[in-house]
């Protein structure tokens, strides 16, 4: 079986989150596959950070959705990156993408851009949110989605299979043995996040866990001498 690492916004233990350097970094450092936050901006561009907010990673104040694209390249952020749009991202690595949405109105300008560029082999979709999922699900079938949970129980099993995700990504600090065979049972893979020191990674790897989400390249060099 094949274990995957992913690069969490990128390498953001190393690099400015959800910046192209970002990026590309993982995509150098031969991480399996990419993860990337998209929201929206005022104008409609699937712009690519974590939080609905610019302040955290910016700066610049205040929701991302009362900012136009052009407003929000004149952003820092971080190291003087700029804000990214996900076709730039697309662009500029080879590695296939783990997209995560906040809620349907992403999920629909995702599909857009998905059929539009014949990305349903290169990009699974990912989401905290029932809802979005299936409404890519309904727009896009075919899609392979994702599950993220950060508290949870048994029931986020049931919840993935409703929505038609393939795969749970699961917070590694609550994440059990009952959880892992149960999500067996169901046909889903299991991915562990976030996975950042050898404790986590063996941990994952006992548990024979599919990936591991990671914020340091360290983890893809040593993950494969990890029993």
């Amino acid at each position: 079986m094949t274990f995957l690492t992913i690069g969490h916004r990128g390498l953001m233990g190393v690099e400015p989150e959800n910046t192209l350097r970002s990026f590309v970094r993982a995509d150098h450092e031969g991480l399996d596959v990419i993860e990337l936050d998209l929201h929206l901006s005022k104008d409609g561009a699937l712009v690519v950070m974590h939080d609905a907010e610019v302040d955290r990673t910016t700066n610049g104040t205040g929701p991302i959705a009362d900012f136009t694209l052009a407003e929000l390249r004149e952003l820092d952020a971080g190291d003087g990156e700029r804000v990214p749009v996900f076709e730039e991202v697309l662009d500029a690595v080879k590695a296939p993408l783990q997209a995560e949405i906040k809620d349907v109105a992403a999920a629909r300008a995702l599909a857009e851009v998905m059929i539009r560029r014949d990305l349903v082999d290169r990009v699974e979709v990912i989401s905290f949110h029932d809802a979005a999922l299936a409404e890519i699900h309904r727009l896009l079938p075919g899609v392979r989605t994702a599950l993220v949970a950060s508290r949870y129980g048994t029931d986020v099993v049931d919840r993935a299979v409703a929505v038609g995700a393939g795969m749970l990504v699961l917070n590694i600090r609550r994440l059990t043995l009952e959880v892992v065979e149960q999500a067996r049972a169901a046909g889903l893979k299991v991915v562990g996040w976030v996975v950042n020191t050898q404790d986590h990674l063996r941990l994952v790897r006992a548990l024979g866990l599919d990936g591991a989400t990671t914020d340091f390249p360290e983890i893809k060099r040593t993950c494969r001498f990890t029993a």
